[in-house]
């Protein structure tokens, strides 16, 4: 994986300010093999330190994880809306406030998605963040609007024996300083579910 180096975003970007640190961040994200719960994500830093954890429910209708921060509190549920034209995610609080819509573009062999939220970390204002990506090449780019700054990069690992028999994936999410860890991973997540559609 290729060192990215991403400058800061200001104000802070996100839904919560509490994921938005000082300095860039690679978050490791393994998928769990075999998971019970369907799909359920290991996720930690560049030192091993757990940021966020993503817990599948099973036999759930809308495809619902949870997400939960390192000492288990809930931060919010990540879920496939039904009956959509186009493939749609959205997340939700515990009381059904949705946070981040997610929506799936039509594109032949590349992901694209826009994600958009109002920016409850710094300034409230609307934002819309566009996923672009090639899984030929095994990566995507987050930027805010179409072209503009990148706030995150996805990285896929090179298929090892777990992601060929298990389905297991292993991404690393390059975040810049300031930009939310737990929506870029939500992010990460609808970009796998997917791409795991086509398969």
């Amino acid at each position: 994986m290729a060192q990215v180096n991403l400058p800061p975003v200001q104000p802070h970007l996100g839904i919560n300010a509490a994921f938005c640190v000082p300095h860039q961040t690679v978050l490791k994200m393994q998928e769990k093999v075999w998971s019970l719960s369907g799909d359920t994500f290991h996720i930690t830093d560049q030192a091993g330190v757990e940021v966020v954890q993503c817990r599948g429910t099973t036999l759930s209708l809308s495809d619902r994880k949870q997400f939960l921060d390192a000492r288990g509190q809930p931060l919010f549920a990540l879920r496939t809306k039904l009956l959509a034209l186009h493939k749609t995610y959205y997340g939700e609080t515990q009381d059904g406030t949705t946070l981040f819509t997610v929506k799936a573009k039509f594109s032949i062999g590349k992901a694209k998605m826009n994600a958009t939220f109002t920016n409850l970390a710094s300034d409230k204002k609307e934002i819309e963040l566009c996923i672009r990506g090639d899984w030929f090449d095994k990566s995507a780019q987050i930027t805010i609007g179409e072209g503009g700054p990148v706030v995150a990069s996805i990285n896929r690992s090179v298929l090892t024996a777990g992601q060929i028999f298990g389905g297991q994936q292993t991404y690393y999410v390059t975040v810049a300083p300031g930009v939310d860890l737990s929506l870029m991973a939500a992010l990460c997540v609808c970009l796998d579910e997917k791409e795991n559609e086509k398969k």
